[in-house]
């Protein structure tokens, strides 16, 4: 279960990652990647959640959310989407124990192309997998909810999605976005960019310090760094070189909390 921090920096852009315990792949089966969907579409009703792009893979999920001014309702949706998604698969398979890791992580992202980059991102997972040749073909993504908006039981938030990306039109939109994930197939960019899992923010110099400032002391240790113009705030990377044991395996950037969220 996620327990979230009780933190805020209001009105921006998050891009939340959660693992399977051990990245066990515990979400290997539709079924359970379909209700993980069904729960965050519950998410939605009841807290207003506002969806702007997800992937639901075998041992990890990625969620693109804007925070419109609840200030619980990020917190209040992950834990009821992964409170019953672990619930329900643990009964089911007679499984105690913990579904996911402890913590999400969450990171700040800049509007404009730094959002843009973040979205297609999260459409490209699975390809960087391996499992998939093209987004289109994995239905527990958002790539094709955006590109086939639906009527009924519509996760993504597509007016908002639109104003964020800077169109008139959602048409628009969705013929850009389009484009984009070709071209980055095309170019062959589908690699893993660690920016987007472990940064506290990114974005430009001017938008990540503005986040540390926010931080205040909960910033201390972590650096402004820039890579390929873009910056990024980073949590210091360390060595455990003890072994733990399986309580405290996997001690990293992912299973950590960054920034002042909720």
């Amino acid at each position: 279960m996620p327990r979230a921090k009780r933190h805020y920096i209001a009105g921006h852009i998050w891009h939340i990652t959660h693992r399977c315990h051990k990245r066990e792949f515990l979400l290997k089966f539709s079924k359970d990647r379909r209700r993980y969907l069904q729960w965050l579409w519950e998410a939605k009703k009841r807290y207003d959640l506002v969806i702007l792009n997800y992937m639901v893979t075998s041992n990890h999920v990625h969620l693109l959310l804007a925070d419109d001014g609840d200030r619980m309702s990020i917190p209040r949706s992950i834990q009821l989407v992964a409170g019953r998604t672990g619930q329900e698969y643990n009964q089911r398979k007679g499984r105690k124990g913990s579904f996911w890791q402890d913590r999400y992580h969450a990171t700040a992202v800049e509007t404009g192309r730094h959002f843009l980059q973040c979205l297609v991102y999260i459409d490209l997972n699975m390809v960087r997998a391996g499992v998939i040749e093209h987004p289109i073909e994995w239905i527990f993504g958002g790539y094709c909810e955006i590109q086939k908006p639906r009527r009924k039981c519509a996760l993504i938030a597509y007016e908002r999605l639109q104003e964020l990306s800077g169109f008139d039109s959602y048409d628009q939109f969705t013929d850009a976005h389009r484009k984009w994930v070709a071209s980055f197939l095309e170019n062959g960019d589908c690699v893993h960019d660690g920016k987007w899992t472990q940064s506290v923010a990114v974005g430009t110099q001017r938008f990540v310090e503005n986040i540390k400032q926010k931080l205040g002391f909960k910033a201390k240790g972590r650096k402004v760094v820039e890579t390929e113009e873009v910056y990024q705030l980073r949590e210091p990377q360390v060595s455990y070189p003890a072994n733990f044991g399986l309580e405290n395996d996997d001690i990293g950037a992912e299973n950590t909390y960054f920034g002042d969220l909720y």
